[in-house]
C-alpha cells in the first residue's frame, strides 16, 4: 500500500509536468488500411521510414559490417568519420583516471558539460585540477544543466569562475535567468569533455562519487571492472535502500582521432544557444590525425532542432537491419511502440534480442513503466535479464557484433523527444567483440525474466507497471 500511495504521488507530479512538456502532437496515419496511433512525431512514422530504407538494401548476404554502413549512411546525415581510436570504460575510477589524464596533457582548452556537477570528491578534486590547469593558462569552460545541479551549493561554481573558468548553467529553472526560449523539460543530460581538440569523452557518467565504487563484471578486462562487488542485491521489486547502496554499473567511452571534431562541435553549439560568453579563443579544431581503426559517428539530440530523432531514429534502423543479434543494456527502459514493434520483429525473424535493463533503480516508477512492456517482448522470443548487485546507468547496445552505440541518451521518450543528448557510433568487429565481452559479463550477473513466472506475478506488481506507465511520455 505505502509503494501505491508513492506512486499516486509521483503521479500528481507527472500530470503538473506534462502541461510543460514539449513532446510533439500525436496523430493518426494509414497503415495497412486501418489508422494507427502515432506515439510520437518519431515513432511510426520514421519507423516506417526505416523500413523503406532497409528495403531497398540487400539482405543475407552475411557482410553485416557493410550492411550496417549502408544503413548509417542512408538514414543520417552526420558524417561517418574513419581514424579514430575508441577506448572503452565500465565504471567510474577507470574513466575519471583517464579523465584527469587528459586534463593534465591539456596544453590550449578543456572543455566540459554534465547533468550532473556535485561538490563531493570527484567533484571538488575535478574542480581542483581544472583550477590547476586554468592558472597554467589553459581555457576552461564548464557548462552544467541547471536541474542537475539544483541541489549542489553554488560556492562551488563560484570558486571556478573566480579562478578565470567560464561556468553556464543550461536552462535555468528561473525563467528570468534564462537564454532564449524556456522550458523546464529541455535539459542536457550530455556528459562530454574536450581536450585540446585531440581527445574527447562521451558516456553515461556524471561527475559524482557515486561511481566511486567498481562493481564487479566477471570476465571483463581489467580496464572494464573487476573491483569488489558492493552494496546490496535488489530484489523483484528493488528500492530505494539498494539503489542508494550499491555500486553503479556505466559505460563512458574516450575517443582519439578526428572524430574528436564533432563532440566539440555539439558542445560549441550548446554553448552557443545558452548565450554563454564569448570563449577564450584557442584552435578548437586542429588538424585531424588518424589514431586508430574505428569508424565512428557522432548523434546529438537537439529537441526542436534538425537533429531531433538522430539518435532514436539510427538505433531503430540499426535494430531492424539486424540479422544476428541485438544486445542492449539499458539504465531506464520507456520505449515507445514503435521500438517495442521493432525489437519484437527482430526476434521473430530469428535474430537474438537480449535486453539487460535494471533489478532495481533510483526511479521506481520507471523501472515499473518498463516492465510493463515485457510481456509483450517475451511473447515474440525477446529475452529479458534485470542486473543484480549494481544500479544499471549504461545506456549501450550492440548490433551483428559489429555497430555499437554508448552515450548518455536511455532508450525512453524523455531523451528520444525532450534531451539534450549525445551519443557515438562505432562500426567494426574488434570494437564490437570488446562490447560483446562486456555484455557476457553482465550478463553473468544478471537474472533472467522467465516468462511463465512472470505471468504469475502479484496482481500489485501489475497495478503499479499499468499506472507507472500512464506517464511514460514524460519518464
Amino acid at each position: 500500500m505505502r509503494r501505491i500511495v508513492r506512486l499516486l504521488s509521483a503521479a500528481a507530479c507527472i500530470a503538473i509536468l506534462s502541461h510543460c512538456a514539449a513532446l510533439p502532437d500525436a496523430g493518426t496515419v494509414e497503415q495497412e488500411g486501418a489508422p494507427v496511433r502515432i506515439s510520437t512525431d518519431s515513432g511510426w512514422l520514421t519507423y516506417r521510414q526505416s523500413q523503406r530504407i532497409i528495403g531497398r538494401l540487400a539482405r543475407g548476404n552475411g557482410d553485416f559490417l557493410a550492411r550496417h554502413l549502408q544503413v548509417e549512411e542512408a538514414v543520417s546525415p552526420t558524417p561517418l568519420v574513419a581514424g579514430n581510436k575508441v577506448t572503452l570504460f565500465s565504471d567510474g575510477p577507470s574513466t575519471y583516471r583517464a579523465m584527469g589524464e587528459a586534463i593534465r596533457s591539456a596544453r590550449q582548452y578543456i572543455h566540459l558539460e554534465s547533468y550532473i556537477f556535485e561538490a563531493d570528491e570527484v567533484g571538488n578534486g575535478l574542480a581542483d585540477r581544472l583550477i590547476a590547469k586554468r592558472a597554467e593558462g589553459v581555457a576552461v569552460a564548464v557548462m552544467v544543466d541547471d536541474v542537475g545541479t539544483l541541489n549542489v551549493p553554488r560556492e562551488l561554481f563560484d570558486r571556478m569562475r573566480a579562478a578565470g573558468i567560464q561556468v553556464v548553467f543550461f536552462n535555468p529553472v528561473n525563467p528570468l535567468k534564462a537564454r532564449g526560449g524556456w522550458s523546464i523539460n529541455q535539459r542536457s543530460h550530455r556528459k562530454i569533455l574536450v581536450a585540446d581538440g585531440r581527445i574527447g569523452f562521451v558516456g553515461g557518467i556524471n561527475m559524482s562519487s557515486v561511481y566511486s565504487s567498481r562493481p564487479s563484471l566477471r570476465g571483463s578486462s581489467g580496464r572494464s571492472g573487476g573491483g569488489k562487488e558492493g552494496g546490496k542485491e535488489g530484489g523483484k521489486e528493488g528500492g530505494k535502500e539498494a539503489a542508494d547502496n550499491a555500486p553503479w554499473r556505466d559505460t563512458h567511452l574516450s575517443i582519439e582521432g578526428p572524430a574528436v571534431a564533432d563532440i566539440e562541435r555539439v558542445f560549441l553549439a550548446g554553448w552557443h544557444d545558452q548565450k554563454g560568453p564569448p570563449l577564450d579563443q584557442r584552435e578548437f579544431f586542429p588538424p585531424p590525425r588518424t589514431a586508430g581503426p574505428q569508424v565512428v559517428r557522432i548523434l546529438d539530440n537537439d529537441p526542436g532542432g534538425k537533429d531531433t530523432y538522430a539518435i532514436y531514429l539510427t538505433l531503430l534502423s540499426a535494430i531492424s537491419t539486424a540479422e544476428r543479434s541485438v544486445h542492449i543494456t539499458m539504465a531506464y527502459f520507456v520505449p515507445d511502440p514503435a521500438f517495442v514493434q521493432a525489437l519484437c520483429d527482430a526476434a521473430r525473424r530469428g535474430v537474438d534480442v537480449t535486453l539487460i535493463l535494471p533489478g532495481f533503480s533510483d526511479s521506481s516508477i520507471v523501472l515499473h513503466a518498463g516492465r510493463s512492456h515485457y510481456d509483450e517482448l517475451l511473447a515474440a522470443g525477446v529475452r529479458i535479464y534485470e542486473r543484480r548487485g549494481a544500479l544499471l546507468h549504461a545506456k549501450t547496445a550492440v548490433v551483428d557484433g559489429v555497430w555499437s552505440t554508448a552515450g548518455s541518451s536511455n532508450l525512453d521518450w524523455r531523451s528520444f523527444t525532450l534531451n539534450h543528448e549525445i551519443n557515438a557510433v562505432i562500426l567494426g568487429e574488434a570494437f564490437g567483440a570488446e562490447m560483446e565481452k562486456l555484455f557476457a559479463a553482465d550478463l553473468q550477473a544478471s537474472q533472467p525474466i522467465d516468462p511463465a513466472q512472470w505471468a504469475r506475478r502479484p496482481v500489485s506488481e501489475r497495478f503499479m507497471e499499468f499506472f507507472s506507465r500512464l506517464g511514460e511520455r514524460w519518464l
